[in-house]
């Protein structure tokens, strides 16, 4: 795929247009550099008018020798002999007007051509499947469309990572508001095409926010939900698998079909937990119920949104209620809400925040596998001795069958 690079978003945004779909775009050649480091399916590197020259010369001098099938293709507002000499010199293969949308897209169709002389064609290779993380609550109001978004900017880390974020709270969904993205498509357009939907029309569909995120937004009326079949939610999944890196799942607080069919295609699930008795038990019976479905086994996360001691349940007893070690810690912070009501989540209007520094963190470690021992073998502990017969019930909480059972792939 190519990759795109242009500090100015406008810009980025224009020439993202003249790329074929499944183009990435970034903001700097650092962010590239980081990209790069970690994909080796790119062909083609364009860079935007306001790269820096000598920024733009040394990174062709680098990947002229590090990744000679990938080419750099330079677009500028003026040509003149000097920069062409130069752009030669440092080896470029193509230098283009900014203005010249078809000539953009000639040189991009060149580096393919020239990707595929050299190593092949890309489908006859093995390609990396990108990973899906699933964030769930079976209790609405605990912050898990807020900590999904910032999850998925997280992983995404401004461009390093070719992030997609799936809203498939399909009644009720808050994904394209808390971005304030205003998206004119959304998982309903895909309705009819279960078997047939491929990387290109749904890219059609995804609206792209500011720091390379895109969105699969959920519909605007509730009444779709009903039209969403399970298959197209599977078929969105595998095909969003096969171009980007980490696909993040924001659900409906219910194991309705759509959210046990993605729970069911999810490499990594994500719970969202509070510290209050109602959503410790409900969360208790969810695991019970995963676990009866064989769902996400070992490959689980819990995230304690909202931690605070104050409460009267501290993270030690969480864990002994739900048998789970917790992956991450969020403290309740006016900062996150206020930040939300922006449209700039946390990780990106306040990186230095300490629930930032926690949901980066997990994302990591998301991004890099699972973790061991992500949840006790044994049975959970007993609630500490104080009387607290709340959270002795909501530790005894007896499994409730599903309605149904799903094999696992």
């Amino acid at each position: 795929m190519p990759v795109i690079v242009d500090p100015d978003s406008p810009t980025l945004t224009r020439l993202l247009t003249a790329a074929p779909p499944g183009a990435h775009g970034v903001d700097s050649t650092e962010r590239l550099r980081a990209r790069l480091a970690q994909q080796r399916d790119e062909y083609a590197v364009v860079l935007g008018p306001h790269v820096a020259l000598d920024e733009a010369f040394a990174l062709c001098e680098d990947l002229r020798t590090a990744r000679p099938t990938l080419s750099v293709v330079l677009v500028r507002d003026d040509l003149d002999a000097a920069v062409l000499t130069r752009a030669i010199k440092a080896g470029a293969r193509d230098v283009v007007a900014s203005d010249d949308a078809e000539a953009v897209v000639a040189a991009i169709a060149r580096a393919r051509d020239l990707h595929v002389a050299l190593r092949g064609h890309p489908a006859l290779g093995a390609t990396e499947q990108g990973r899906v993380v699933t964030v769930f609550s079976p209790k609405g109001g605990v912050g898990k469309t807020t900590m999904a978004v910032n999850l998925a900017l997280a992983m995404a880390d401004r461009g390093a990572r070719r992030v997609c974020l799936v809203d498939l709270d399909l009644a009720f969904g808050d994904v394209a508001i808390t971005l304030q993205l205003f998206p004119t498509h959304s998982i309903e357009h895909a309705i009819g095409s279960e078997s047939t939907l491929d990387p290109e029309q749904l890219d059609a569909l995804l609206t792209r926010h500011e720091d390379s995120l895109m969105v699969l937004a959920a519909p605007a009326h509730p009444d779709v939900r009903e039209r969403v079949p399970a298959a197209l939610v599977t078929r969105v999944l595998s095909t969003l698998r096969q171009s980007f890196d980490v696909v993040v799942v924001d659900t409906s607080p219910s194991f309705d079909e759509q959210t046990l069919t993605a729970l069911d295609e999810t490499d990594e699930c994500v719970i969202v937990a509070t510290l209050d008795v109602p959503t410790l038990k409900n969360v208790k019976v969810a695991i019970e119920t995963l676990d009866l479905l064989d769902i996400a086994r070992d490959h689980r996360h819990l995230l304690l949104n909202r931690a605070d001691d104050a409460v009267g349940i501290g993270p030690d007893k969480v864990e002994a209620i739900l048998g789970m070690r917790i992956a991450a810690q969020v403290s309740t912070s006016i900062e996150i809400a206020a930040a939300t009501n922006t449209g700039s989540p946390i990780v990106r209007g306040n990186p230095d925040h300490p629930s930032s520094a926690s949901i980066r963190g997990l994302a990591e470690l998301l991004a890099g596998g699972a973790l061991a021992d992500a949840t006790h073998p044994g049975p959970a502990a007993p609630p500490a001795a104080r009387g607290d017969a709340s959270l002795a019930a909501a530790q005894s909480v007896p499994g409730r069958s599903p309605r149904r059972f799903r094999i696992r792939r």
